[in-house]
């Protein structure tokens, strides 16, 4: 008989936790990733327990009830193989489907094992996306590259949406501002040629996103962000339906650490993925 969890929003600190979790998976995760994550949407993270006892959770971020996003589900090593994750993983599938309008589409990114599991809940694979690994190196940024904050938000915010499936505003301006991080965006008079982001995470530092209008932005963008932290280990995940993303990271010679598959219940989003050279997060999108 399946043990019987009891489901319930998580608290701030809790979302904490949870990326504390990550962390211990070797997901190395922002220095103010829960702090973010938790502003994106509130209400937005489930939490698992067990007789009173926190042993999971996960996101099911609803953007303007238009696009969802499964992510960071994680169950405590303890309890794991006794269906749990199962009941979580449903649970959580239902609940944001609550919280998107009928027929919204909802993304995910799971490790490549999994792939059967979650295509038998109705999640088709749409790619690959690489975890890449390089390090951080001292150059001159090139013309045309300024700080996010030179930039007014809603052009930043306009180009974002290209890159993704609907507007996230309520995210990207604290993710910009974040601290211990660097936003950069290429402009051309005043127009948006894409953007990045670099922020420290526990281990050196991830780029994401990485958006560009082709592949001289976006290696200017990529070397001026990992100039932040000279010396230091650099992250970017790749999508490799991107063939020139591909291509910037065999051009720096980066090491493959880690992967996702990306996977959509519903209509595959409408974005310009030419322009993803790097996924913003595998947690929230």
């Amino acid at each position: 008989m399946a043990e019987a969890l009891t489901l319930r929003l998580m608290q701030e600190d809790e979302v904490a936790r949870l990326v504390g979790w990550a962390a211990d998976e070797g997901w190395n995760p922002g220095l103010h990733d829960a702090r973010l994550f938790w502003q994106t949407d509130p209400e937005g993270f489930i939490a698992a327990e067990l007789d009173g006892e926190l042993i999971g959770g996960g996101s099911i971020v609803s953007y303007h009830r238009e696009f969802g996003f499964m992510g960071l589900f994680i169950v405590r090593p303890e309890f794991r193989g006794r269906g749990l994750g199962t009941q979580l993983w449903h649970a959580r599938l239902r609940l944001l489907q609550s919280r998107l309008r009928a027929g919204a589409t909802i993304g995910m990114d799971g490790v490549f094992e999994m792939q059967d599991w979650y295509r038998e809940g109705g999640f088709a694979f749409a790619h690959r996306s690489i975890r890449y690994q390089g390090a951080g190196a001292a150059v001159v940024r090139a013309p045309g590259l300024v700080e996010a904050s030179e930039v007014p938000f809603e052009r930043i915010a306009e180009y974002d949406r290209r890159c993704f499936p609907t507007w996230r505003e309520g995210f990207l301006r604290p993710w910009l501002e974040q601290p211990d991080s660097l936003a950069l965006v290429a402009t051309e008079g005043d127009a948006v040629r894409g953007y990045g982001v670099i922020r420290r995470c526990a281990v050196g530092g991830k780029i994401g996103p990485l958006f560009a209008d082709d592949t001289d932005i976006a290696e200017s963008l990529y070397t001026a962000l990992g100039a932040h932290l000279p010396g230091a280990p650099v992250f970017l995940d790749v999508p490799e339906i991107n063939a020139f993303a591909m291509g910037l990271a065999r051009r720096h010679g980066l090491k493959e650490v880690f992967g996702t598959a990306r996977m959509y219940l519903g209509p595959r989003p409408k974005m310009a993925e030419h322009r993803v050279y790097g996924i913003t997060t595998f947690e929230l999108g």
